[in-house]
């Protein structure tokens, strides 16, 4: 990084959430590269250690990727952050949103959402 015209050891430098965004940054380059064929983009918990601002501008970095694809994407995220699945299912209007959740014995249930806050079971 160059800071006033002199170059700024970086190691060690950056927060949590920067390496975050980086690091999404990199695959979402990567994935642009090497599988355009390949439409689907899967990402996990992508929001851990940002702020709410930063949650924001990753909703809508993903909004205008998936809307400037000609093809279309399938986009798979993992993650319990409801300011993005919120933000998400605003922008992009998926068909169904899926939610994975244990009952009281901790047995794992999938259920579809056609809203958010609307579910039905899944088989």
């Amino acid at each position: 990084m160059i800071v006033d015209g002199k170059e700024l050891e970086m190691r060690d430098r950056c927060s949590a959430g920067q390496k975050v965004l980086a690091s999404i940054l990199i695959r979402i380059a990567l994935a642009e590269v090497f599988a355009t064929s390949c439409p689907i983009l899967a990402l996990d918990e992508p929001t851990t250690n940002l702020d709410v601002d930063k949650i924001d501008n990753i909703g809508h970095m993903l909004t205008r990727l998936i809307e400037s694809r000609e093809d279309h994407i399938q986009l798979v995220v993992i993650t319990h952050d409801k300011q993005l699945v919120s933000l998400l299912h605003l922008s992009c209007r998926p068909e169904y949103v899926y939610g994975l959740s244990k009952n009281e014995y901790g047995v794992s249930k999938l259920k579809r959402h056609t809203r958010i806050g609307d579910t039905q079971d899944v088989n």
